[in-house]
């Protein structure tokens, strides 16, 4: 019997768990979703709703994302980027008469989490979005900042400071200013 539960890897959310043993080249459990195309695949990324996908052929991927009641899409990569010491994937994909399954690569005890590789070129593309979405934040920060009135700069519509610089930051936040 499998569940979802809390991942043991940080920032990863929920992982998937196992309540019994599972013998090295059992099946864990099917990765299913909606069947889609690449060409969809790639439009629901551009969205943010990606992240699910199990690429097949450029007509035939499964969609995972809007599939919450389903097992697969809870196993969480070992080596992704976050990690934890000594945690390995115990389980890999398989795809069997156009079908995907999780299937363990070692003996799986009761109570542990299932972890399936994603593969290099997954983690490339995280990356490579991580970065430039932390760009991207950066320079809408940067451009906030420009917004601002400076401290102590004179209003421009009268010759005195502006309200947010006569008044200290002690009231400012509802305490008195000593």
């Amino acid at each position: 019997m499998i569940y979802v539960g809390k991942s043991s890897l940080p920032k990863a959310g929920k992982g998937l768990f196992t309540t019994i043993p599972i013998k090295k080249g059992e099946v864990v459990c099917e990765y299913e979703g909606e069947r889609i195309t690449w060409a969809e695949a790639t439009r629901r990324n551009d969205k943010d709703k990606g992240g699910y996908v199990f690429y097949l052929t450029k007509k035939n991927c499964v969609d995972a994302y809007d599939a919450v009641d389903t097992f697969g899409r809870y196993a969480n990569d070992a080596a992704g980027l976050s990690r934890v010491k000594g945690t390995r994937n115990n389980s890999i994909y398989e795809i069997r008469k156009n079908k995907v399954y999780i299937v363990a690569t070692k003996n799986i005890k009761a109570g542990s989490e299932i972890f399936v590789s994603y593969g290099k070129q997954y983690w490339k593309v995280m990356k490579e979005e991580l970065e430039l979405r932390e760009k991207e934040e950066k320079k809408k920060k940067k451009k906030k900042e420009k917004n601002k009135t400076p401290k102590g700069k004179k209003d421009k519509k009268s010759d005195r400071k502006t309200k947010k610089d006569k008044t200290s930051k002690g009231e400012r936040s509802g305490k008195k200013a000593a």
